[in-house]
């Protein structure tokens, strides 16, 4: 008797580091790496100011990696705040390298690495901010160039300046529509009324969970393209105003399509066909029209009746509403920065980009670089293996050698033929185009990038470098996976066990604040915090789950580490799913039934579990209704 075969499945940690994202050719993307390296460098070039072109040109490469899909006030912040710390790492790197010995400039990179590790446990920004930093840091100090700090620091502000002058002048390619300035929000605001009819498709199917984590990203993602930085606290221009308005309306309609998919039962077409409608609107910015109404048969088909409602008048006021999020406190980045994710975010930072730099130093001064002096390039390499963000230690060690290896053959095959430095430039810019699509892998974009980075040292006037560009990223690969697997002060797994307790205490706090509506009136000021809760607990969960998938993905000896934290935010996911709809029984009956707290006290005792079969440290939760 045949024995059924067993279907191959590849390692977690392989698997992670083959898969690529998909999704369109970000076009404006494109268009804007296509002028941004390739014309600055050229500019400079015909100055006759080629080093201050090569900075400016670094400086419009590392914002490019940045530049992604979102409103344009967002993006002033995305790309501003990293390029201000990377200035600042550049100032600090230069005068630092022309002024103290090797053994103190090794400690003072090895502290900037402490610090810069640690801001990088804010969030993706912060991160940004750190990985420009340490990457300028290094360049600073070890880069052979004529000009004083503060002329490449200002250089360097004038190339990420560029780009950011891109980002807003430049009109989305087909957004003929409104206000092209508003074209970010209005495609995010759109989506999540599209995620919501996708939620109501699926409900009672087994794709329901992950169309509620679509819906969660999409309004992540369209409240972080409304809430960038302004001058003013309010929506100053009627377009914006109109457009918070309308994202406020799709939080009650998110919460209703939660509830339909938390019960299980599927819903017909009609109720799909008004979210669907609101999406059509917000992108064509035009009026909604009649909309069809659910059948009110239940009370979250009667909530999603009232939400449409309620959404058609917002569409029709177009006033400014609020966007629902949490206040942070002063403390709150430092409890991030000095708490468990921090320190060892921030102590495997200073180790790897410490290491790297006392080590290039020594090969340095021993002359093994040759004629041409570039020992930067270690430390800087390192500086991108080490970034747990940026995805898993092995991934990340696979597709950077990957990466590396094809750019040095690419471009060494490229400095055989083209013509100097005309032909350079070129390749410049079309590595620019290349790299918002070269994001969805990183051995795509390592690729990419060392095209245009060895490009860049040509154009510089050192020679060629490929061969030994490869040597020093094997090197730093080397350098980040041990160090990357040494033990360190308190327990592993510091950033998943960070997330996971940010994410237990939003869902303490929306699970206490429901229960506290159920004892009160609700009025439009407590929904108003309860859906403000509610998008906290989401975006929190949606934190810890990317963490906890990283973290899966690593080596065993690592992945171990975490094992039982995906239990534990499953159960959490679901409790959250339960509290949103208790809340719209809740504005249904004024009461919770006897199968609400059931459900939850169900959840809460599954919870309580997990934590002690792992061994999770969570806030506490009440353990009965």
């Amino acid at each position: 008797m045949s024995r059924p075969a067993v279907p191959f499945a590849l390692p977690p940690w392989l698997a992670h580091a083959l898969r690529a994202q998909r999704g369109p050719v970000p076009w404006s993307a494109v268009v804007r790496g296509a002028l941004s390296a390739g014309p600055l460098l050229l500019v400079a070039v015909l100055l006759d100011r080629t080093s201050i072109g090569v900075v400016a040109a670094i400086a419009a490469m590392l914002a490019g990696i940045n530049d992604r899909p979102g409103s344009r006030r967002a993006s002033v912040r995305r790309l501003g705040v990293p390029a201000l710390a990377g200035a600042g790492g550049l100032l600090v790197g230069t005068y630092a390298g022309d002024h103290v010995g090797a053994v103190v400039l090794t400690l003072l990179l090895t502290c900037v690495g402490l610090l810069a590790g640690g801001i990088s446990a804010i969030g993706p920004v912060a991160s940004g901010a750190g990985t420009q930093v340490l990457v300028a840091s290094a360049i600073g100090a070890g880069m052979p160039l004529p000009e004083e700090g503060w002329q490449r620091a200002l250089a360097y502000l004038a190339g990420a300046g560029w780009l950011i002058t891109l980002r807003l002048a430049l009109p989305t390619p087909g957004a003929t529509v409104g206000d092209f300035r508003f074209d970010g929000e209005r495609a995010a605001v759109a989506a999540v009324y599209d995620a919501i009819a996708d939620l109501l498709e699926a409900a009672g199917t087994d794709q329901s969970t992950a169309r509620r984590a679509a819906l969660t990203a999409a309004l992540d993602h369209a409240q972080d393209a409304l809430a960038g930085p302004r001058l003013r606290r309010y929506a100053s221009s009627g377009v914006e105003r109109r457009l918070h308005a309308q994202y406020a309306a799709a939080l009650p309609l998110a919460e209703a399509a939660t509830a339909l998919a938390w019960a299980g039962e599927a819903v017909t077409g009609r109720a799909a066909e008004g979210p669907r409608r609101l999406a059509a609107a917000v992108r064509e910015n035009t009026h909604t029209g009649p909309l069809p109404a659910p059948h009110r048969s239940a009370p979250a088909l009667r909530a999603l009746d009232d939400a449409l409602l309620q959404a058609a008048d917002a569409f029709d006021q177009g006033r400014g509403s609020d966007l629902h999020t949490r206040r942070r406190t002063a403390g709150s980045p430092f409890r991030l920065v000095f708490g468990v994710g921090g320190r060892e975010y921030g102590l495997r930072v200073a180790l790897c980009f410490g290491a790297s730099a006392a080590i290039a130093q020594a090969l340095h001064h021993a002359q093994w670089y040759g004629e041409h002096e570039h020992w930067y390039w270690l430390p800087a390499t390192a500086v991108f293996l080490v970034k747990p963000d940026l995805g898993p230690l092995a991934s990340r060690v696979l597709n950077r050698a990957a990466g590396t290896v094809l750019g040095a053959v690419v471009f060494a095959g490229f400095a055989a033929v083209l013509p100097r430095p005309e032909g350079l430039i070129a390749l410049v810019a079309v590595s620019g185009a290349l790299i918002p699509v070269a994001t969805r892998h990183f051995a795509a974009q390592t690729a990419v990038v060392t095209v245009l980075v060895l490009a860049l040292v040509m154009v510089g006037g050192e020679p060629v470098a490929s061969w030994s560009r490869i040597g020093e990223t094997l090197l730093a690969c080397a350098i980040v996976l041990v160090v990357g697997h040494l033990p360190m002060p308190g327990q592993r797994g510091g950033r998943v066990r960070a997330r996971l307790t940010a994410a237990g205490g939003a869902a303490q706090a929306y699970l206490a604040h429901v229960l506290r509506e159920s004892r009160t009136l609700p009025d439009p000021d407590t929904r108003a915090a309860r859906w403000t809760l509610r998008r906290e607990a989401y975006r929190t969960l949606a934190e810890a789950r990317t963490a906890i998938a990283h973290a899966a993905a690593e080596l065993p000896a690592l992945a171990r580490h975490s094992e039982g934290a995906d239990e534990i935010v499953d159960t959490l996911e679901r409790l959250v799913d339960a509290t949103t709809a208790c809340a719209v029984h809740l504005d249904d009956s004024g009461r919770l039934s006897a199968r609400d707290r059931e459900q939850l006290d169900e959840l809460l005792g599954e919870l309580e579990k997990g934590r002690e079969r792992t061994g999770l440290r969570l806030p506490d939760l009440p353990l009965a209704v």
